[in-house]
């Protein structure tokens, strides 16, 4: 049973990384690359680019506070659930890495540049996952709100995904 246990951490772990992976590349993707397009500003890229590491950070986190031992089981309950709501997040925001990817093919438009619109739509559309998943873990946090460590660990989530949303928008709104 308890090897088990250890197979199918192993495997949320690996899973884990997995998205975290594609949350990075998604963010990579619709950074540097759109600069060769000249759709987003220098700020935006720098801005957008904070996300990369506060991504990495939050996930390697939540991983390691689940695996401590002196974490109650209640808490590496409720830090699972948050870790899978992350992974359908990334999952979820992966579909239009396709969509950012193509600026790094579309270049030398000017002002007419066609990205500027699939930018514009990735980023909406990436705004409504990120809203939606909000609610979803605003109920999460309601529910592990007995838990202390797994009450912080959801705090820091959502501060992490209104910074993201925030983000977002604000390079939306300028395009």
């Amino acid at each position: 049973m308890c090897e088990l246990l250890t197979k199918s951490r192993r495997f949320a772990f690996a899973s884990v990384r997995q998205s975290l992976l594609t949350v990075c590349l998604l963010a990579a993707l619709m950074l540097p690359k759109a600069t060769n397009a000249g759709v987003l500003s220098e700020d935006d890229l720098k801005k957008a680019e904070a996300l990369k590491p506060l991504f990495a950070n939050l996930m390697n986190d939540l991983v390691q506070t689940a695996k401590r031992s002196d974490v109650a089981a209640g808490d590496v309950s409720c830090i699972n659930s948050t870790i899978q709501e992350l992974l359908q997040i990334s999952d979820e925001l992966a579909s239009y890495e396709y969509l950012i990817a193509m600026d790094r093919d579309i270049a030398g438009f000017g002002d007419k540049n066609p990205m500027r619109e699939i930018v514009k739509f990735a980023a909406d559309k990436s705004n409504a996952i990120l809203t939606t998943e909000r609610k979803r873990l605003v109920q999460l946090s309601d529910q592990c709100a007995r838990f202390p460590v797994a009450s912080s660990k959801t705090q820091q989530v959502l501060q992490v995904i209104d910074t993201t949303t925030g983000i977002l928008t604000a390079i939306r709104d300028r395009l």
